[in-house]
């Protein structure tokens, strides 16, 4: 790990200072400019996006630390929220206790990132991607422009540099996560008060704390306007009770706002410095952006442009992925699309990628002690729809605070090694056919809709190809015989001649092939759950 650099206001304002002088924040020399049509026109997704199919991603961070789930860091601040309440009588009250004293307690001592990375990769994980900063703005690098990260604070540890070797010592990709284009609205809450009880009136502390109150303290040096972002849309005093303040915060600061700070350039000039920076100095093979289309509007555009170029200089090709949301068709041939907790309907024409968790984003002990997690078979059954569908699944583990993850994530990725040691073959380096799969199940299109799906049939199967040879993914654990419709003599999709089905960890199967589908008997005992049939024959793929 590189020592980190003194900051000072003085060298940071001026940081971006020059930035701000340069004409529209100019890209770096190369091919790409700063538009979707020159980075449409350029680009092309890399194969190995295409062949890995399963990343692991580690969502971890000090919102970890109280294991009471996602978007601690907003949501401790609303009065009559469970986070709020939770924050009050376990910590106490925002005024005195707020987000920032999570950082001296976020440690990682019992992070174990080389073991971590041999469980994922027995898992199939053949990329790995590292949160960089979430919403909370705390840099989870030796980052050169923000003095807020994890090198000089919490862990004082570079948590990206390391996961970074981590990764490519076993062979994976390597990619980054950067959330922080949305933490100028979404620390707004923190400039707030409480509306109603016994401190009513009373400002919380991001509204209060400055640079100079840090004297004596872990954060002395540090100002926390630069962590919380700044004043940026203040709800004004006067609210009278819970519900007026939560209007208006729904009303103003929002939850989901993709455009620069309206007040606030520097703010947008620093994000970009930073994500020029961590590109630079990390090199990854893949930048996640957690924004519809791309961060900040221009500067957005700038950040791409930078890496793609970075990526011709080192490599002489864009072997490099980035994903953004709710692109549009034009949009999809600059990037790749990223399709949060959500499904396609359809077989997509450009790889595209979904991400969900097993858990919460950030770890939850509640649904630990619910049993709430997905099963492995739930992130088989996920990742076989979205590769018959052209796509790439991201999978997040939750860390807990300190690190670590806990015995049921550890079990899910075990059973997930298993199934992926007999049937990795019909995921990995696979293509799709030609139609996705069959059966009656029909998922919605669209983001943040996992939880509204129908449960999948017997009948769902799903497909792919890879050197010649189809092979067919049951959804749903199938009985004795597995009846493949779409085989059937004279269908639409169906020409080939079928000569050999296997079982993948098996023996030769049994079939008849007629004019109502290929009907496959299969053993009682199975090498692994949800087992998959290899079809071979001319013509079949």
């Amino acid at each position: 790990m590189s020592s980190p650099m003194p900051f000072t206001r003085r060298a940071l304002l001026g940081a971006t200072a020059g930035l701000a002088a340069s004409p529209a924040l100019a890209a770096s020399r190369g091919p790409f400019k700063a538009s979707w049509e020159s980075l449409a026109a350029g680009y092309k997704t890399p194969d190995w996006f295409r062949d890995a199919k399963l990343g692991i991603w580690s969502h971890w961070g000090p919102q970890c630390v109280p294991e009471y789930g996602d978007w601690y860091g907003r949501q401790m601040y609303q009065q009559g929220n469970p986070f709020y309440e939770h924050h009050v009588k376990t910590y106490g009250h925002p005024t005195q206790f707020g987000f920032m004293e999570f950082i001296p307690r976020w440690n990682a001592e019992a992070w174990d990132p080389e073991a971590l990375m041999k469980t994922y990769v027995a898992a199939g994980a053949k990329f790995f991607m590292s949160m960089a900063n979430h919403h909370d703005n705390l840099d989870l690098f030796d980052s050169r422009h923000h003095a807020w990260n994890s090198t000089r604070v919490g862990p004082k540890r570079d948590i990206v540099g390391t996961w970074e070797k981590v990764a490519r010592r076993h062979g994976l990709k390597f990619a980054v996560s950067n959330h922080a284009a949305h933490a100028w609205h979404w620390w707004q809450t923190a400039y707030g008060y409480d509306a109603e009880g016994p401190l009513k009136g009373q400002r919380y502390d991001a509204f209060r704390l400055r640079k100079a109150d840090g004297k004596g303290k872990w954060w002395e040096g540090l100002d926390p306007q630069e962590l919380y972002t700044g004043p940026n849309m203040v709800i004004p005093d006067g609210m009278n009770s819970i519900a007026q303040a939560n209007a208006w915060h729904d009303k103003n600061d929002g939850e989901w706002l993709e455009t620069p700070p309206p007040n606030n350039p520097a703010f947008v000039r620093n994000w970009l410095l930073r994500q020029n920076d961590l590109v630079d100095r990390y090199k990854p093979d893949m930048v996640y952006f957690d924004n519809y289309a791309l961060p900040l509007g221009q500067a957005g555009l700038e950040a791409t442009a930078h890496f793609y170029n970075n990526a011709v200089r080192q490599t002489g090709r864009t072997d490099v992925v980035v994903t953004g949301k709710k692109l549009t068709a034009f949009q999809r041939k600059a990037i790749v699309e990223d399709v949060e907790r959500g499904f396609s309907d359809r077989l997509r024409d450009e790889p595209w990628q979904t991400d969900t968790c097993i858990g919460n984003w950030h770890y939850d002990r509640g649904l630990y002690e619910r049993n709430g997690y997905k099963t492995a078979k739930d992130v088989i059954q996920r990742l076989t729809d979205v590769v018959s569908k052209n796509g790439t699944l991201m999978l997040s583990i939750p860390q807990r605070g300190d690190g670590s993850i806990d015995d049921k994530e550890a079990q899910v990725l075990a059973d997930m090694a298993g199934w992926i040691g007999v049937n990795g073959e019909a995921i990995y380096s696979t293509r799709p056919w030609r139609i996705y799969g069959v059966g009656p199940t029909r998922l919605v299109e669209g983001m943040q809709n996992e939880g509204d799906a129908k449960p999948f049939e017997a009948r769902d199967i799903r497909f792919t190809t890879k050197a010649g040879a189809l092979y067919a993914l049951p959804l749903v654990e199938p009985g004795r015989e597995m009846v493949i419709e779409s085989l059937a003599v004279g269908a639409p999709h169906a020409a080939g001649e079928v000569r050999k089905v296997s079982l993948l960890g098996g023996d030769p199967l049994s079939f008849v092939r007629d004019g109502k589908g290929l009907k496959i008997t299969l053993p009682e005992r199975r090498p692994a759950f949800t087992p998959v049939v290899k079809i071979e024959g001319p013509g079949l793929a």
